[in-house]
């Protein structure tokens, strides 16, 4: 990421008007005060220093959905020893991607990015392209990965929306207490109206406020005290209102599919070769739930059926 920069512009404050672009204007003094923190409180995080790369911040975005930092971390750390740039990834078959993953969870992730690698190799010179639109091109690349590769790994401009920024416009411009389940189009509006017009500030904004929804501005037990932007904050001056919205998804794991995939994955992965049907029916005591669990694992090109009743990761 680029060195931490003062935003060289910002909208006066004053009351939030209805609209996204009045909320917008309102929220310009936000900039100063969250990038300072930022400057202050940020986390040594490796995919945050120089010698990342962009490479190591695409692999960080991709290790982090939906995962916390502190399960990432080691895995991430094993992932660039072994696959320093992407044509090294590519040149492994795709099974060791979804190896390495170990249990970080929703192992697509890994053939998305060994597919991405691939792509990196053979369209770019193996090096992470900085055009957003390139990006986006990408296999298993969607808005949200564009935008922060190109704006942590690159200095660049844009709206970088995931979980935690969403919660910190929702509850500091807005006045609400959580975002919609799904990221909208006035959300995005929003973010794209707030940004800073400098490219760097832009840049440090998109981490600063990510990291205070991830440290301060959190889903639960908010840590209003400790937020430099708790006097400005439009849902803490409203007296923080309980959300009224559609009930908020939960993440369920005992269980579920998402659990018996997750063992069967584990047993490939630990094994030197092929494993017996017989072997992987030993993870799981209920038998349709668990061919559904296995079915769906071939489905995703995550495991490779053979003959005899074997089973493999994917060899290509």
């Amino acid at each position: 990421m680029t060195a931490p920069m003062k935003p060289s512009h910002s909208a006066p404050s004053g009351p939030a008007a209805p609209s996204a672009d009045g909320r917008a204007a309102a929220g310009g003094s936000l900039h100063a005060p969250v990038i300072d923190w930022f400057d202050e409180h940020a986390r040594d995080l490796p995919w945050r220093r120089p010698e990342a790369g962009a490479w190591g911040v695409m692999v960080s975005e991709f290790m982090l959905q939906q995962t916390p930092v502190s399960r990432v971390l080691p895995v991430y750390e094993q992932w660039l020893a072994r696959w320093p740039r992407p044509a090294d990834l590519a040149a492994e078959a795709p099974g060791e991607a979804v190896r390495a993953w170990g249990r970080l969870g929703y192992p697509r992730r890994a053939l998305r990015l060994h597919g991405a690698a691939a792509a990196i190799t053979e369209r770019h010179g193996g090096d992470v392209p900085p055009d957003h639109a390139q990006l986006l091109a990408l296999p298993g690349i969607g808005e949200y990965t564009a935008a922060a590769v190109a704006s942590f790994a690159y200095g660049q401009r844009h709206a970088v929306l995931d979980t935690n920024v969403r919660r910190v416009l929702a509850r500091a411009v807005t006045g609400v207490q959580y975002p919609p389940n799904a990221t909208t189009a006035a959300e995005r509006k929003l973010a794209r109206a707030l940004l800073p017009d400098e490219e760097a500030s832009a840049a440090r904004w998109a981490a600063a406020s990510m990291e205070l929804g991830a440290l301060v501005c959190t889903a639960k037990n908010e840590s209003c005290h400790r937020c430099p932007i708790a006097a400005q904050c439009a849902w803490r001056l409203a007296g923080k209102p309980a959300h009224d919205g559609p009930p908020r998804r939960g993440q369920t794991y005992a269980g579920t599919d998402r659990q018996v995939r997750g063992r069967l994955l584990a047993v490939l992965r630990e094994a030197p070769g092929p494993v017996l049907q017989a072997t992987l029916d030993q993870v799981w005591h209920e038998p349709v739930q668990r061919a559904r669990a296995l079915d769906g694992l071939v489905s995703d090109g995550l495991v490779e059926p053979l003959a005899d009743g074997l089973y493999r990761l994917p060899l290509g």
